[in-house]
């Protein structure tokens, strides 16, 4: 099982942060989703009595998402997989400012594939040691990541001059653009998004290509998810959780009509 940990750093506060992760989700998934492919949103509801990060956190949100992704997986993967199989299954347990999302594919790979995604905000520069309260064999084996949102994506097909921070700036806040490798030196406000991410793929002699594909993956999608974040806070910054509840309820009847119509939509793997 590969082990890192992501830290996302970004010119926001925490509060901010769970406003416009909420909303830059339901656009993303807009974005994915079309031709029979994308998000399908099964559940959205409170939950409570869920003991997470050794019960200090209770009670959330909860959400249950199939992702249909037939042409969104590497391409080893497609070849080797039956058809129909390749469906994640998204179950995430939102305590904010602490979060866990776990990714599975029950139908077809069981017990032999997980991603769990473990997330804590904190206002701070990402210099924290151990905000997952990991044990010392954890934390020997755990590889941090830096991610900096104002560098340019690895991929040029993800590059988007609006998606920007390097160039973007924020009629409603003031805040950008953001300078790659020396914004975080004299910006505030200024947060982190821990991001620790395991994941394991249990296929004799594709394991280790696999889990690093992954983790190479969950990179790039944090990168460009985070980029887009911030480039759009102009869209959200003033929203009311009220208001993204109502948001998430309209997205969810259009991801399923949008699903079944149109061409497939969003990023794909290379080949």
């Amino acid at each position: 099982m590969l082990i890192k940990e992501f830290r996302v750093t970004l010119p926001l506060t925490v509060e901010e942060y769970q406003i416009g992760q909420l909303f830059s989700v339901a656009e993303a998934s807009m974005n994915e989703t079309g031709g029979g492919e994308g998000v399908e949103v099964r559940r959205n509801e409170p939950f409570d009595n869920v003991p997470l990060l050794g019960g200090k956190y209770t009670k959330g949100q909860y959400t249950y998402k199939v992702y249909h992704l037939q042409s969104k997986v590497p391409a080893i993967i497609r070849k080797i997989a039956p058809k129909g199989s390749l469906e994640l299954h998204e179950e995430a347990w939102n305590a904010y400012p602490y979060c866990k999302t776990v990714l599975t594919n029950p139908d077809y790979m069981k017990q032999n594939f997980l991603i769990s995604i473990e997330t804590m905000h904190c206002q701070d520069e990402g210099d924290q040691e151990n905000v997952h309260e990991l044990t010392p064999e954890q934390v020997k084996s755990r590889e941090i990541v830096r991610i900096d949102i104002a560098d340019s994506p690895s991929l040029s097909g993800d590059y988007k001059e609006s998606e920007d921070p390097s160039k973007f700036k924020s009629t409603k806040t003031g805040r950008g653009p953001l300078e790659p490798g020396k914004w975080q030196k004299n910006t505030k406000p200024i947060m982190t998004a821990y991001k620790l991410v395991r994941c394991e793929f249990k296929w004799f002699g594709l394991q280790t290509l696999v889990e690093s594909n992954i983790q190479k993956t969950e990179k790039r999608i944090f990168h460009v998810f985070h980029r887009q974040l911030f480039c759009w806070i102009d869209r959200w910054h003033g929203m009311t959780m009220k208001d993204i509840r109502a948001l998430e309820e309209k997205v969810a009847k259009e991801l399923e009509e949008q699903r079944k119509a149109g061409p497939v939509r969003g990023a794909k793997f290379d080949e």
